[in-house]
């Protein structure tokens, strides 16, 4: 049996400074935030590669074409594992499940730093080492997602969501930024930084002194995970929630695209490349800094909605601008947009969600987010394609916009819910 929230701060104290006076959270958050480094690092590195490596052979869409099925790659064996991975992390300890999942990634940087060193101009192994690290994402994420309103009083989750958000967006913003700079030098050293980065997160994991095991619960693994699937679908506020953010994403995310836009578009190499990653990343801290301080009280999901609405407009001013310094804010907006609904997602979902199923309900949410963002890179690759990048992200905006409409009137209790308590 799991131990009781900690106790350091009182339980009706929700203030940041009672926040940070939970040490295992803190441990968790800098680990959280190294290994999204390390994954940003890893997949600027990767997806420059890739690119550079197909336009030798290859069409300007061809070639994005190729870049967006390194989401697909990553994306298949979460789907296949997510299920059995949620149910482990509601019965093993979470920060071990965490700790294997991050010595796996390290291992798969690894063999990418050994083809880029080597100078391979083959796509396959990394294609190969792309569904290793799928396979090990399946894992990390929901017991990552579960792990975290283990290490605080309840009173602090809210407080403690916008928090565990700032560090992925902080590791999002610094993770492009520098792997634009390693890239300048080369990939390999971009794939050794995200080695170092995946071993010191798992130290981190590993170094929480909370129990992070949850209660033992009986029945079967397939009852287990039979129980979780019921109870997302049956609760529409946690189903409305993550099958919103599936379809906006898969039809607005133009991150597959951005490499194109960088090389062919815009025309900013590299280090251009870089700053439009991290572009989306420094819009959402600015709004994750605001809400760590100021969480929403009231209007929850009028908000998420708005978030959406305004995620898929970005998204089509992106697609339109031919000048760099519009195009980093367009990224910037959406990327503060998006921030602002997933902060109101998350944390309905996990007010909701009791500790026993939270790994389960993370699994289901987690490939719902996976696949808005693999297979949202797949039709952004596709549509560019058929139509361009530009004719891609036009398309993929508007169809975000057209969803967040749908959705409001398909899911009125989502709409209508109020306070984030």
């Amino acid at each position: 049996m799991s131990d009781p929230a900690p106790a350091d701060a009182p339980a009706s104290d929700s203030s940041s400074r009672a926040l940070l006076r939970e040490r295992d959270f803190l441990l968790f958050l800098v680990a959280r935030f190294c290994s999204t480094v390390g994954v940003q690092i890893q997949s600027v590195a990767l997806g420059w590669q890739v690119y550079a490596i197909a336009r030798l052979t290859h069409s300007v869409g061809e070639s994005a074409f190729l870049v967006s099925m390194i989401g697909l790659a990553q994306f298949i064996p979460l789907l296949l594992l997510t299920l059995i991975a949620g149910e482990t992390a509601d019965r093993l300890t979470r920060k071990r499940i965490i700790a294997v999942s991050l010595t796996l990634d390290a291992i798969s940087a690894g063999v990418l730093l050994v083809l880029a060193l080597s100078g391979s101009h083959h796509l396959w192994p990394i294609f190969a080492i792309s569904v290793m690290f799928g396979a090990s994402r399946a894992f990390l994420s929901p017991a990552s997602s579960a792990m975290g309103p283990m290490l605080v009083p309840r009173a602090l989750l809210p407080r403690a969501i916008a928090w565990n958000s700032l560090a992925w967006q902080g590791g999002a913003i610094a993770g492009p930024a520098l792997g634009g700079l390693l890239l300048i030098h080369s990939p390999g050293l971009a794939f050794g930084g995200s080695v170092t980065l995946y071993l010191l997160a798992a130290t981190l994991a590993l170094l929480v002194r909370h129990s992070t095991k949850p209660e033992r619960q009986d029945g079967s693994r397939v009852e287990l995970i039979k129980e979780g699937l019921a109870y997302v679908w049956n609760n529409k506020i946690v189903f409305g929630s993550i099958s919103l953010d599936l379809f906006a994403v898969i039809l607005g995310g133009a991150t597959a695209l951005l490499p194109v836009f960088a090389k062919d578009v815009l025309h900013i190499g590299p280090g251009g490349f870089g700053l439009l990653r991290a572009s989306p990343a420094i819009g959402a801290a600015l709004v994750g800094i605001y809400l760590a301080s100021n969480p929403i009280r009231r209007h929850a999901g009028h908000i998420m909605f708005a978030g959406v609405a305004v995620f898929g407009l970005a998204t089509v001013v992106f697609g339109l601008s031919k000048l760099q310094w519009l195009s980093v804010g367009a990224l910037a907006v959406l990327g503060g947009a998006d921030m602002l609904s997933v902060y109101v997602r998350q944390t309905l979902v996990q007010i909701v969600t009791p500790d026993a199923m939270r790994g389960r309900v993370a699994a289901v949410s987690g490939v719902f987010i996976s696949a808005s963002n693999e297979l949202g890179e797949v039709e952004s690759g596709a549509v560019a394609w058929l139509l361009g990048p530009v004719g891609a992200a036009v398309f993929g905006g508007v169809g975000a916009m057209a969803v967040t409409a749908l959705w409001a009137y398909l899911f009125p209790d989502l709409r209508k819910a109020d306070r984030l308590e």
